[in-house]
């Protein structure tokens, strides 16, 4: 990896940082493991038995593997706000995982996602690794809009219901349907999402291009309506799902139209 590229990246997060009025750091000590465990425990609504376990982050860390956190400000009484964590893929694939990340509600509004996955991009190109993958619910508009448009990852696969049963506040009572996405961390498009010009969904001339709408709010719905958001789960996998396994391609997200899905270059229509 360019000297170049490296340095492009740890601009961009500067800047996202910045703006957040955050700092973004790998965590080293036990102490602080065992406080983002916690904090993602309180994320994900499950205090007593958070998503990752100290042990779990502890091991990973001395893997040379990703765990981060962001803090709200940089004196020695800065809470922690965020959590980032990813693993190494196959070594002959060069690429992270990337298994979880949250915010706190504390900190809502300031962008301190896009400041850790930032942080993370870099992280990996002083590595050499160009590919990081991670899954999200395709019914979660935010998510979309963040992971497609502001970061300018691709999706690679729809994948239903990969986890099973989740009883966690996020995921209670509804199957965990999840799009993987490909973030290609030296690309052209993604150096521009990072330093602030999202990924706008293009239909080119001719295409017989179809849009995959999703709820403005599956979370609220869910609490308000659960047979229509569990309606939801299966008007979007019938749509995106075999699409996708046809060869068609997801060719970005509008916060108004949903997924632009294209279809195989051979299909007529």
């Amino acid at each position: 990896m360019t000297s170049g590229m490296t340095s492009e990246a740890w601009a961009s997060y500067d800047a996202a940082a910045a703006a957040s009025r955050v700092v973004v750091r790998e965590l080293a000590e036990l102490h602080e493991i065992q406080e983002a465990a916690a904090v993602l425990g309180r994320i994900w609504g499950k205090p007593d038995n958070p998503p990752m376990g100290a042990e779990l982050l502890r091991a990973l860390g001395k893997a040379e593997s990703y765990v981060a956190a962001a803090y709200d400000g940089t004196g020695p009484d800065a809470a922690m706000v965020g959590v980032c964590v990813g693993f190494h893929s196959t070594p002959a694939a060069r690429a992270m995982h990337s298994h979880i990340a949250g915010v706190t509600t504390a900190v809502a509004g300031r962008h301190v996602g896009f400041a850790l996955k930032l942080h993370q991009r870099a992280w990996c190109l002083d590595r050499g690794i160009e590919l990081m993958e991670w899954t999200y619910d395709p019914l979660v508009a935010r998510n979309a809009y963040f992971n497609l448009a502001k970061l300018g990852a691709r999706v690679a696969e729809y994948l239903p219901d990969f986890y099973g049963s989740m009883d966690d506040d996020i995921n209670r009572d509804d199957e965990t349907d999840r799009i993987m996405v490909h973030w290609s961390l030296a690309s052209a498009e993604v150096v521009a999402a990072c330093a602030g010009a999202p990924v706008r969904p293009v239909v080119p001339t001719g295409a017989a291009a179809s849009w995959v709408h999703v709820p403005r709010d599956i979370e609220s719905l869910r609490l308000t309506d659960p047979e229509q958001a569990r309606g939801w789960r299966t008007k979007v996998r019938d749509q995106l799902h075999p699409a996708l396994a046809a060869g068609g391609r997801v060719a970005g997200f509008d916060k108004e139209q949903g997924y632009l899905v294209l279809p195989h270059e051979g299909d007529p229509s």
